[in-house]
């Protein structure tokens, strides 16, 4: 009996902790992976803007001294990052939906990242989305 055998090529997908990963949730938290952290330069904190026409988050790099900073606090296990940010939803009426990914957010040569949210998805890693259908 002659067997088809096929090779499976390595180095296709990326693990989650090489990509740049971001999430919001309804509370508030803008939870970026080390590698996103990484790629802007692993900074202290960040000075939040909103932009209300384009429903676009910048996080801009700072020194946690700096006025209108928000800490970055450690989250899980390897490098990742939490920022707490509600004030952004509650100022500006945000509803989300649950928790959203940032499928491709934007860093400049500046290091500040950009968060579209009229392309952000629900996350499929949400807890609503592993929850049992009744």
């Amino acid at each position: 009996m002659q067997l088809d055998w096929r090779v499976v090529p390595r180095g296709d997908i990326h693990h989650s902790h090489t990509r740049t990963y971001v999430t919001m949730n309804p509370k508030g938290e803008i939870v970026l992976n080390g590698a996103a952290w990484k790629r802007v330069g692993e900074p202290a904190a960040f000075l939040v803007m909103y932009n209300p026409p384009n429903s676009l988050i910048l996080l801009k790099p700072t020194a946690a001294a700096m006025k209108d900073a928000y800490p970055l606090r450690k989250r899980g296990p390897r490098d990742g990052r939490v920022v707490r940010v509600l004030r952004l939803l509650t100022e500006f009426n945000i509803k989300l939906p649950d928790t959203i990914e940032f499928r491709e957010p934007e860093i400049d040569r500046d290091c500040q990242m950009t968060l579209d949210l009229r392309t952000a998805r629900v996350s499929p890693k949400a807890h609503s989305q592993c929850r049992a259908k009744k």
